[in-house]
């Protein structure tokens, strides 16, 4: 009996030995930059963050005593859909980490550089629990409001209580609120109110009118928009009892486009010189199932509900490997970060299980928004926007020949 102990010892020594290794092996990688053909963002090499990145002691017992074996106790399924901010110099997400559960939490990752060695706090987050049917959050927006306060607002879920019986699948999508001034003390908000589901809710940086103004997905069931027509914009009083109300529609979903059955606000919006400077997720049906790509819009300075350019098409869409994992062919974000020399870090989740990193700069991605023509909406339409640029590079050969 001493001997096998002896034997269970050292196996998990050297099990414990090498996990550890080849953690630490995985959290100080540098990450290489992949230029993308089209000059507007450079992607990297490796993911950011993936559920290997989870620190050891959340997943395993260090004991050998109750772990003899060292199995993990606590699995991690992915880690997807951060918020991100910029902190005291350094680049923060808040990651959502799903466990093989389903249940997801907030945990945040922190990188001197913002593409590399990201590491995660001690611990994940905890705020106050303010409704016992809630069963899950995820997918969080951060925004530092001028009123002093950085804001997270999330998605807050639970089982539909008309659900018939056995329906177990049904479910209710409202707003959480939390806010920090330190990201080590959160304050709970109630939900924000509102007469429909509401699951892309995105605060909008500075007031307007001197009310808060929202961003919203206005959507009659839990996955669907159906009669929601797009990215609404919502201003309210009290952000301590926020209400969505007189929402109106600042960004439409189209026939045959690819935000034909939703649309979503991803991060909070990037002031510029020329315009609130927007990344957002579209949705549209495929043979393979929902396909989710990310666009960029832009809205005036002064009257940030009105747009004045959108790009036609995809900004961003899942590419190689990113069309692969838990949920195939997807690219969502909901976390960018603008630092002052104009170097923007797009964060992304590929396929709802890991998250990237791509670069770009608010000069390029303007230029990107207000010399891209916009959908005409008809193949006739798109034809035409070709040949206009082919017409145009001819006139410019000839001109330099």
């Amino acid at each position: 009996m001493s001997q096998q102990n002896n034997m269970r010892g050292d196996f998990f020594k050297q099990r414990r030995a090498l996990l550890f290794d080849r953690h630490e092996e995985l959290l100080t990688r540098t990450n290489i930059p992949q230029s993308d053909f089209n000059g507007i963002i450079n992607r990297y090499q490796y993911p950011v963050i993936s559920k290997h990145h989870i620190p050891l002691n959340w997943r395993y017992d260090l004991n050998p005593e109750t772990n003899p074996y060292f199995l993990e106790r606590i699995a991690v399924n992915s880690t997807l859909n951060a918020g991100a901010i910029k902190w005291q110099g350094r680049y923060l997400l808040l990651v959502r980490v799903e466990g093989v559960d389903r249940k997801s939490f907030f945990a945040i990752a922190e990188s001197p550089n913002g593409i590399d060695n990201f590491r995660f706090w001690e611990r994940p987050l905890s705020f106050p629990d303010n409704d016992e049917q809630e069963t899950n959050v995820y997918d969080i927006r951060l925004t530092a409001h001028e009123d002093g306060w950085i804001y997270g607002i999330f998605c807050s879920e639970k089982h539909d209580p008309k659900a018939s019986s056995g329906d177990l699948s049904s479910a209710l999508a409202s707003a959480g609120i939390i806010r920090t001034k330190d990201f080590m003390h959160w304050e709970r908000l109630p939900n924000i109110r509102a007469d429909n589901q509401q699951r892309n809710v995105v605060l909008h940086p500075e007031f307007v009118n001197g009310k808060y103004a929202l961003y919203t997905r206005p959507q009659d069931d839990f996955i669907l928009a159906k009669n929601g027509g797009g990215i609404g914009w919502a201003l309210t009083e009290d952000i301590c009892h926020a209400v969505i109300q007189n929402e109106i529609i600042i960004n439409k979903r189209h026939y045959h486009t690819i935000k034909e059955v939703k649309n979503g606000e991803g991060p909070s919006p990037l002031k510029t010189a020329k315009g609130w400077l927007h990344l957002a997720h579209g949705v549209r049906h495929t043979a393979a199932g929902l396909r989710y790509v990310l666009y960029l819009y832009v809205t005036s300075l002064t009257n940030p509900e009105i747009l004045i350019a959108e790009p036609a098409g995809y900004f961003m869409a899942p590419e190689q490997d990113e069309r692969i994992g838990d949920v195939s062919n997807v690219l969502f974000s909901n976390g960018w970060i603008a630092d002052e020399n104009g170097t923007v870090y797009i964060y992304y989740a590929s396929s709802d299980t890991r998250m990237h990193v791509a670069v770009s700069t608010i000069d390029q991605l303007l230029d990107y928004c207000l010399h891209t023509p916009q959908d005409g909406l008809r193949t006739i339409e798109s034809i035409k926007k070709i040949n206009e640029l082919i017409d145009k590079n001819n006139i410019y050969k000839q001109q330099n020949e």
